[in-house]
């Protein structure tokens, strides 16, 4: 990262947990008793989606699937690669795939897309955060923490370039990133 950007806390950790609280809240309606498979996005997810499944107190998995749209820019490139496949079965599964940010849209419809060809039950998404006005495709999301204005997010499993995901607040870089 240059030394000219700056970092803007824009949710910080008390407004985090009352949203990963709310979030749990909705999703414990929808899937007690139902066995959930819990699918995080790397790398970005896997902040939110620990602390997500401490609020949920029904039996469910965890699994992952690695995906890439960025390289090391912070713009997506548009074309999506599975870097880590998932290694739990879905099919006939209620899956709850579980994202850090929708941004674009390519990310997600690419991977429902992938997923919906290994048969699950249904498919639902939970994102931490969105961002509307950056959308190219429609995306359904379920659950939702927040939305965010057109920035770049950085803190809470958001990074750039793999730095600052270790933030405990979700911040946005001004300047030359």
């Amino acid at each position: 990262m240059n030394s000219k950007a700056e970092l803007h806390v824009l949710f910080d950790r008390h407004e985090i947990e009352t949203a990963v609280r709310r979030l749990a809240s909705e999703i414990s309606k929808d899937y007690r008793n139902r066995n959930p498979l819990l699918l995080g996005v790397l790398r970005g997810s896997f902040v939110f989606i620990a602390d997500l499944i401490r609020h949920l107190d029904f039996p469910l998995e965890v699994d992952f699937i690695g995906l890439s749209s960025y390289g090391s820019g912070t713009q997506s490139s548009g074309k999506i690669k599975v870097v880590k496949e998932l290694e739990t079965p879905v099919r006939e599964r209620n899956v709850l795939v579980v994202e850090d940010i929708v941004d674009t849209g390519l990310t997600t419809a690419f991977l429902f897309q992938h997923l919906q060809r290994l048969k699950p039950a249904s498919v639902k998404l939970c994102t931490l955060t969105e961002k509307p006005s950056r959308r190219e495709v429609p995306v359904n999301i379920d659950y939702l923490g927040f939305t965010a204005p057109d920035k770049f997010l950085v803190g809470y499993g958001l990074d750039a370039n793999q730095k600052h995901r270790n933030l405990p607040d979700i911040c946005y870089l001004e300047g030359e990133a």
